[in-house]
């Protein structure tokens, strides 16, 4: 039995994602230790409070009134993004300190975002109808055999004509930070998910990252796609 008290106040944050963790097996287990970070600095934001370069780069889709989902959402930085362009936003994310941290935000910069806690996977709202979900860097922690159900999940949960923003690491540039286990996907392997939709826009790249304290990259497709129908 794996003993975390010399972690602290944090030890229970440790104790629940090991035990997420061992019930992912069916194809690799996987492991985010973002949740650890988030407990660990419960004075800053571990990614910061501005939005992220993708959340930036999709913003003009956004108008006032649009429903909005954000998966992974973490410490809140794109939901409160969103939901200052006029979103009508839900964040889900499994870490409490994390949400903790995103309610802070949206406080303090006068917003209201609806948070949910608990693996995407088992608290997506399911009579809800979304204009745009949004994941940034979440979904490959999904195990491949658990992505299709999710994204059928995701776009029974979509209005026709809405939209999916994804940005996933996939495996032509990998670089493991904090012990983390990934999931990757295979270059095209979100498109191909998404055979079904139209493609707005599709680019494969490599993005900076300095979390671990080692200048790196990480290879990602960015994938924002639309539901046929009006």
């Amino acid at each position: 039995m794996n003993d975390f008290s010399r972690f602290g106040p944090v030890a229970l944050t440790l104790r629940s994602l090991m035990g997420m963790g061992e019930t992912l097996t069916a194809s690799k287990g996987t492991w985010s230790p973002w949740a650890l970070e988030y407990a660990r600095t419960p004075g800053r934001y571990v990614f910061g409070t501005d939005p992220s370069a993708f959340a930036l780069g999709i913003s003009w889709l956004v108008r006032p009134g649009d429903h909005v989902l954000d998966l992974g959402c973490g410490e809140g930085r794109d939901s409160v993004f969103f939901a200052e362009l006029g979103g009508v936003v839900t964040g889900i994310d499994l870490s409490t300190e994390g949400l903790e941290k995103a309610r802070r935000l949206a406080r303090e910069r006068g917003v209201r975002v609806d948070w949910l806690e608990g693996p995407m996977t088992d608290v997506l709202p399911v009579a809800a109808r979304f204009d745009l979900i949004f994941s940034c860097g979440s979904i490959h922690y999904v195990p491949r055999h658990r992505r299709m159900a999710l994204f059928d999940q995701l776009k029974a949960a979509t209005r026709a004509g809405g939209l999916h923003a994804n940005l996933v690491f996939t495996d032509r540039l990998v670089h493991e930070e904090k012990g983390e286990v990934v999931d990757y996907f295979a270059p095209g392997e979100l498109d191909a998910s998404y055979r079904d939709w139209l493609t707005f826009k599709r680019r494969d790249h490599v993005i900076s990252c300095a979390q671990d304290g080692t200048v790196h990259g990480h290879s990602v497709e960015e994938l924002v796609t639309t539901r046929p129908g009006w």
